[in-house]
């Protein structure tokens, strides 16, 4: 969580910037939250791109998401990210994306469950997968919100993805992840063969985990 306006507004910024020269979002997809110490919630407002936003576009609500601060209209999606906060009391950002690779998957409407990297396996685990929902209503943010409590990340079925963590950052980084996994993925298959880690590896990941903290739930490998 953030103790700074300031410092929430300018995480918010930065990983917008990120999610669209890396082609996470296009034009007006995705939103990104910052919640403050206090509860409330700096925001992006709808209709603009996360790569061309400025500090004075963005909105700050409070955990019911009253308006408290800005001119803009609030995110669509803002529901699903209160309802997320409100299952979570430790997050302190929210990333929404449209990213090709977890928009593509979703639209299986399965979880990912496979280790095929050590990234994967450390950060993501598995990924479970919310019944598809109209973008901005409650049946969205009540299908996805309760995955935030024992994940690091959910599909929204023919939609995208939702990250959270600590702060902005930490979110940002997971969306990267699960993107980097699904180019992974598609390579391994063009060479004709999906690896995944085997038990004792994975053994050893969790050890990992468990040291530095790391929870997400454990992947699928292979037997041997």
């Amino acid at each position: 969580m953030y103790k700074s306006s300031k410092e929430a507004k300018e995480a918010i910024l930065q990983a917008g910037q990120c999610l669209y020269q890396n082609g996470y979002v296009a034009a007006n997809d995705g939103n990104i939250t910052a919640r403050m110490e206090d509860g409330s919630v700096w925001c992006t407002p709808t209709g603009v791109s996360k790569g061309f936003m400025t500090e004075d576009m963005l909105v700050r609500v409070n955990p019911d998401g009253r308006l408290l601060e800005g001119k803009n209209k609030v995110s669509s999606e803002i529901l699903l990210h209160l309802a997320i906060y409100k299952q979570n009391p430790n997050l302190g950002g929210i990333v929404h994306a449209h990213g090709p690779g977890a928009t593509a998957w979703a639209s299986f409407g399965k979880p990912w469950e496979l280790a095929i990297s050590l990234d994967s396996a450390l950060h993501l685990g598995t990924v479970p997968c919310a019944p598809f929902a109209v973008t901005g209503s409650s049946a969205l943010a009540e299908g996805a919100a309760p995955y935030s409590k024992n994940h690091t990340a959910v599909f929204l079925e023919h939609h995208g993805s939702v990250t959270w963590g600590e702060d902005v950052r930490q979110a940002l980084f997971r969306t990267e992840v699960l993107e980097q996994t699904f180019k992974i993925y598609a390579n391994m298959r063009t060479f004709g063969e999906v690896r995944l880690l085997s038990q004792r590896q994975l053994d050893e990941i969790e050890r990992i985990k468990t040291k530095y903290n790391i929870r997400c739930p454990r992947a699928k490998g292979r037997d041997r």
